[in-house]
C-alpha cells in the first residue's frame, strides 16, 4: 500500500484533518473574495485588493490614568481614499466602534 499523502509536520490523524479543514476554509474565503471582486468590477484576482486592504490596521491604545487604572481602546485606522473606494465597491464597511478589549490580567 502506498504511503498516504499528508503534511509533513502533522503525524496525528486529527491534526491532519484539522489542517485540511483550515486549507479548505482558506480556499473558500479566497474564492468568495474573488467573486466579490468580480461582481464589483475589480477583476478576478483578489491578491491586489487583499494586499491593499491588509494595510488597514487595528490598534490597541492603552492610556494610563492617575488612579492607576489603564484605559484600553481598540481603534481601526482610517482607510486611505483608495481603500475607501475598494471597501465601497465591495460593499464592506469598517466598524465605527469596536468591542472594548479586556485589560490584560497580571500574573498572581
Amino acid at each position: 500500500m502506498p504511503p498516504q499523502p499528508r503534511p509533513i509536520w502533522h503525524q496525528k490523524p486529527d491534526r491532519v484533518q484539522t489542517h485540511i479543514l483550515v486549507c479548505f476554509l482558506a480556499y473558500v474565503l479566497w474564492k468568495t473574495l474573488g467573486q466579490l471582486c468580480r461582481q464589483a468590477g475589480l477583476g478576478d484576482e483578489p491578491r491586489k485588493v487583499l494586499a491593499e486592504l491588509a494595510m488597514i490596521r487595528v490598534i490597541d491604545v492603552v492610556v494610563p490614568t492617575r488612579s492607576g487604572v489603564d484605559l484600553h481602546k481598540r481603534c481601526v485606522t482610517r482607510p486611505t481614499d483608495h481603500q475607501a473606494i475598494l471597501l465601497q465597491r465591495l460593499g464592506l464597511h469598517l466598524p465605527s466602534r469596536m468591542k472594548p478589549i479586556d485589560a490584560p490580567q497580571e500574573p498572581m
